[in-house]
């Protein structure tokens, strides 16, 4: 019985629009004021066209004049010049409708009055779009701003409201009209565009104090974008009609997953605010961990991104982070050390070996000279050479460790062959003792058999 009661209320209804049409249609066909409106209606796109035509190379020099804007601006400056022509129709038919509300009587400018609050209309919803970033919510609330707006304009908005809030259906207990669907389907919308405006603005105020750590500034973002969605997700389920209370059966079972097959993701995400709150590492940081090698780009709720200097990105889990042993290289200064082992002959003099060493590594670029100059020290005396370390600082590890010490290498090998300097390699000499029955079977060049 209540299937066949909202079908008939539903032909009531649609029975009530066809009649609403031919009547409209009607009024138009008719001659009278209401054709008349519908002709200057008409007669406004030329006249907009044309004004169109004369402001729009004033605006094109002012937009071009203008510099240092934010983007959201830039996207407004955008948005006037396309719907220019639009908003010289809504000036001329908003001045021709008070003209003739104040010359003649209210309703033979009545059309004309529709058809400027729905230019209006059009043009404030596509500026306030605009601030929806996400494509597929600005298409939401655009659809929706849209239909309320131009049934609100015919005068026929509470009619159909009554008529989708008598469309009802349910889910479990609760009972759910298509209104109440509609409106909170609106409602998530529009704040979802809020708190993604928030909290970007709030990221942006955050990341630009200097006086906030950058971990302390990463933690303090996923803070706010928490809070923020998680205010929306709450507000969405009140809108539904949906009671918070029942969300302790969900909350339970959410746990009891958590404790069978999410024990990696929860450590994860208590690794990363563990690593958040003590500072260990933060973006911009060198850090080895294993084989990899490479500086920290961003720090994420359930990993970090490391970035090596061919180019490769390592996704690393923040439990690896907390467990492992971490080599920071900036992280409390970027002063870092480097070792360079060489060994000489024995024929040459070891304090002029040094002392050219040192020149050496000195003149390389990115080498400290102070506070820490490089230094030379004899390490032992091997079979073949006298064995020396070269020790020197930089500032800058993530311009990479390879290339600056190839540099260092390359300029010994210059300053030691310019010096007389020489490289020993190893040697072996065999002899033959009297008495032995070894036999050569070597021979002289252009010796005969």
């Amino acid at each position: 019985m209540e299937e066949f009661a909202a079908l008939q209320s539903f032909a009531e209804v649609a029975q009530w629009l066809w009649d609403e049409v031919v009547r409209w249609v009607m009024l138009f066909i008719s001659p009278g004021w209401r054709q008349y409106q519908l002709f200057i209606i008409i007669g406004l796109i030329g006249a907009a066209f044309l004004l169109r035509l004369i402001v729009a190379p004033r605006v094109e020099a002012w937009a071009r004049s203008r510099s240092g804007w934010d983007k959201w601006q830039l996207r407004m400056l955008v948005q006037l010049r396309r719907m220019l022509g639009l908003i010289c129709y809504a000036v001329l038919a908003w001045a021709v409708y008070l003209v003739m509300q104040q010359a003649t009587w209210p309703s033979r400018s009545y059309l004309i009055g529709v058809a400027a609050t729905l230019v209006t209309l059009w043009i404030v919803v596509a500026f306030v779009t605009r601030l929806v970033a996400n494509a597929f919510l600005r298409r939401i609330v655009a659809w929706a701003l849209w239909i309320y707006g131009t049934l609100y304009a015919l005068n026929v908005s509470d009619d159909v409201a009554e008529f989708l809030d008598s469309l009802t259906f349910g889910i479990g207990e609760v009972r759910l009209s298509v209104l109440t669907v509609l409106q909170a389907a609106v409602l998530i919308a529009v704040l979802l565009a809020i708190a993604r405006l928030a909290t970007t603005r709030a990221s942006g105020a955050l990341r630009r104090n200097e006086d906030i750590s950058p971990s302390m500034q990463v933690l303090a973002v996923k803070a706010v974008q928490a809070l923020v969605y998680g205010i929306v997700l709450m507000i969405a389920i009140r809108a539904l009609g949906f009671d918070l209370t029942g969300l302790a059966v969900l909350s339970g079972a959410i746990g009891l997953g958590i404790g069978f097959g999410l024990q990696k993701v929860v450590s994860n995400l208590v690794s990363g605010i563990i690593i958040l709150l003590d500072k260990s590492i933060k973006p911009g940081d060198v850090i080895s961990l294993g084989d990899t090698f490479g500086w920290i780009d961003s720090l994420g709720a359930r990993y970090v991104s490391v970035v090596t200097r061919d180019g490769k990105e390592y996704l690393i889990p923040n439990e690896d982070l907390i467990t492992s042993q971490v080599v920071n290289w900036s992280h409390t200064n970027k002063l870092v050390r480097l070792d360079l082992h060489f060994g000489v002959s024995y024929g040459d003099d070891p304090h002029r070996v040094r002392k050219l060493a040192i020149e050496a590594a000195a003149g390389v670029r990115r080498v400290l000279s102070n506070p820490n100059p490089p230094v030379c020290h004899i390490t032992g005396f091997g079979d073949s050479s006298v064995d020396y370390i070269l020790r020197f600082w930089i500032t800058d590890p993530s311009d990479g460790l390879t290339n600056i010490k190839g540099n260092v290498y390359l300029a010994l090998w210059d300053s030691f062959a310019a010096n007389g300097v020489s490289f020993p390699f190893p040697q072996r000499e065999v002899r033959v003792l009297p008495g032995s029955t070894l036999e050569t079977t070597a021979t002289a060049p252009g010796a005969k058999e």
